[in-house]
């Protein structure tokens, strides 16, 4: 197992299309849920203990080796939204390409070929951490920091706030990250109908709302 794969995946500099992307945090700027660094962490709290352990325990399946057919279909169930889904359509497809290329895999190949206008995000990321050497519980750390790192880079960029304080969030929010992940990674033992299914209804609803803006800074 590579500890040097974990990190190129986890990195925003990989060429998956998530900078695109705010995670719901530009319209709760906009609603003015989000105004200060303590207004973030908040957010990044919820955001990583409800879909973020939904999504950090099907990427931990899929890594798992887990049918990621029915993990595609797990994930279209615990996304009520059909702006989200689009989305973690859009990023799976972005993911792919990108995974193709760095770890080539015939399950990458196969899952590609069966779902071409893209599987859900979390679980080609399972799949690629998978190809990359790396195992449930470094699929599930992977999710839980794309989590929360992508609502805080987006608040520096809609609220010009400091990075040195959006980085102390994620910092201090860390112990989070590593259980929540570690609960996602438990998860995968008992099968694909007893995985998390934790929601944030909110996040949904401002997701169709946020699709229909016709001007906007992030894609979602």
């Amino acid at each position: 197992m590579s500890r040097a794969a974990l990190l190129v995946l986890a990195d925003g500099r990989f060429p998956a299309g998530g900078h695109a992307h705010s995670g719901g945090a530009e319209p709760a700027v906009e609603a003015g849920r989000i105004r200060n660094a303590e207004d973030l962490a908040a957010f990044c709290r919820g955001r990583l203990h409800t879909t973020g352990l939904t999504s950090a325990a099907l990427a931990a399946a899929a890594a798992h080796g887990l049918d990621p057919l029915a993990l595609d279909e797990a994930a279209d169930a615990r996304t009520p939204s059909p702006a989200l889904r689009a989305v973690a359509r859009k990023l799976g497809r972005q993911l792919m390409r990108a995974a193709r290329a760095t770890w080539p895999s015939p399950e990458l190949a196969a899952l590609a070929e069966a779902r071409p206008r893209g599987a859900h995000q979390p679980v080609v990321l399972g799949l690629t951490a998978r190809a990359a050497g790396l195992g449930p519980e470094d699929a599930a750390h992977c999710v839980a920091y794309e989590t929360v790192s992508g609502p805080a880079t987006a608040a520096v960029r809609l609220l010009s706030l400091n990075p040195f304080e959006a980085t102390a969030v994620l910092a201090r929010l860390a112990p989070e990250l590593d259980r929540v992940a570690e609960r996602a990674a438990a998860a995968v033992h008992h099968g694909i109908d007893a995985l998390p299914a934790a929601s944030a209804p909110l996040l949904d609803i401002t997701a169709e709302a946020h699709a229909a803006w016709p001007v906007r800074l992030f894609a979602s």
